[in-house]
């Protein structure tokens, strides 16, 4: 095991829990606990899936690809909707969300295909990424998903950058991909995504409709100070109902902690995440051959994209996308896959020098 890694996981895991009571301790059910469920339900998966060779991918990872594109079909047909997008599937005693399957699934693959094409020439091994990302992204976008949609982005640019595509590729696709930005803006979106954006450009031009909950995360966060108005304050903004109590736990997670524990806590938490993802990064450096490092790297940018994009979004430096802090926010299916991700690592640093 690379021990500061999974010490690191725990106590985000433990401290994402307590995150949670704290948001929601004013309500009658209790997310708290349903988040610690999740994760002892998911440790042994984590604990097994560390020990396998991640060469084994060769042999799972296109039945999981094939699984999570039929996911996203049956969502397309029956799936629940919330928050405005169809991409939750009812399982009885619990809801799945097939768009994060498909991403971890999308990493297996691009890893498996990158690591074995060299000898094909950049351009079709391009086409290829392309449709292997492409059928999962474009039923995403119909749910419609904007925020699992952008993660695909950084994923894909820095899987085949490690992949030995030319950079001189890679620019071209940023550029073009930069160029169609106003086009997918102005005629791609829904309305309320499209207030989304123009919100984050200027939160202050409606405060009280769409700009109101990132306005109030900014003031609960300035509010916070130093230290924080401390564990259960009756007087912050979380407890008197200013921040928005269906997703606090989940998007707005951060919010309630700058509040409670200032800027102290809020470095404190931040330097935490960086030297998880400094430990990810060097276990990408230190693997043993391209299919460990390709998933290493995709998974690390898997969650410092959902880390940037969730910490950004509270403080209005990016978009309100609906994605959870990895290892803190409520949710079970993204506990599951985040535990999934991290047993992959543990595998590429367990097998570092194994024979082939």
């Amino acid at each position: 095991m690379n021990w500061p890694l999974f010490g690191l996981m725990m106590g985000l895991l433990a401290y994402g829990i307590y995150a949670i009571h704290s948001a929601t301790w004013m309500r009658d059910q209790d997310f708290a606990k349903s988040q610690l469920i999740w994760i002892v339900i998911c440790m042994p998966m984590f604990f097994i899936v560390s020990l396998i060779d991640y060469r084994w991918v060769r042999f799972g990872a296109i039945p999981l690809y094939v699984a999570s594109i039929l996911g996203l079909v049956a969502t397309m047909f029956i799936g629940e909707k919330r928050y405005g997008a169809r991409s939750w599937l009812d399982l009885g005693p619990m809801s799945f969300q097939p768009s994060q399957l498909a991403i971890i699934a999308g990493i297996l693959t691009l890893s498996l295909f990158l690591s074995n094409t060299r000898a094909m020439p950049a351009f079709l091994r391009i086409l290829c990424c392309g449709a292997i990302v492409g059928a999962p992204w474009l039923m995403i976008l119909i749910q419609p998903d904007l925020g699992s949609c952008i993660v695909w982005v950084p994923v894909l640019l820095a899987m085949m950058f490690v992949g030995h595509i030319p950079k001189r590729w890679l620019i071209l696709m940023l550029v073009i991909g930069l160029a169609l930005v106003p086009l997918v803006v102005h005629f791609g979106l829904k309305p309320y995504q499209y207030s989304r954006i123009t919100t984050f450009l200027d939160p202050e031009a409606d405060p009280l409709g769409d700009g109101w909950n990132i306005t109030q995360s900014l003031v609960a966060i300035g509010s916070g100070g130093w230290a924080g108005k401390g564990y259960k304050s009756p007087n912050s903004l979380n407890a008197l109902g200013f921040l928005p109590h269906t997703i606090v736990h989940n998007d707005f997670i951060f919010s309630v902690m700058g509040e409670q524990h200032g800027f102290l806590g809020a470095v404190l938490l931040i330097s935490a995440l960086v030297l998880l993802f400094l430990i990810m990064l060097g276990i990408a450096i230190n693997a043993e051959d391209d299919l460990g490092r390709l998933l290493a790297v995709g998974i690390t940018m898997l969650l410092f994209t959902h880390t940037f994009m969730n910490l950004g979004m509270t403080i209005s430096l990016t978009p309100i996308t609906g994605l959870p802090l990895p290892l803190v926010s409520y949710g079970g299916s993204f506990v599951m896959i985040t535990l999934l991700s991290f047993a992959i690592l543990q595998s590429i640093w367990i097998y570092r020098r194994s024979p082939r």
